[in-house]
């Protein structure tokens, strides 16, 4: 899967340093494998859910989530936001 892009990781991590074993875990996974679809996905990550066109990932023991866009037809996942759990519950990435 290429993942798109690092850059969103890289900023979370610098201002919050205690997500970066995590993140950094998570893109390993994602680079390494080819989903076919959702289903295949949960298979590794049982507690990524959809959230309409998104796939939200628990990241960090449900610290962190991680909003994505992901084509599996073209294995690419667009990273749309990576926040706290408490960013998450306020609800303004839906916008």
């Amino acid at each position: 899967m290429h993942v798109i892009s690092r850059k969103a990781l890289q900023q979370f991590i610098r201002s919050h340093p205690d997500s970066k074993s995590a993140l950094e875990a998570w893109f390993k996974i994602m680079r390494s494998q080819n989903f076919e679809s959702f289903h295949a996905l949960r298979q590794i990550f049982p507690s990524a859910d959809t959230m309409g066109n998104l796939v939200v990932f628990n990241i960090g023991g449900n610290k962190y989530r991680l909003i994505s866009a992901i084509h599996f037809n073209r294995q690419e996942l667009y990273i749309r936001d990576v926040l706290t759990h408490a960013e998450y519950n306020k609800e303004r990435w839906k916008t």
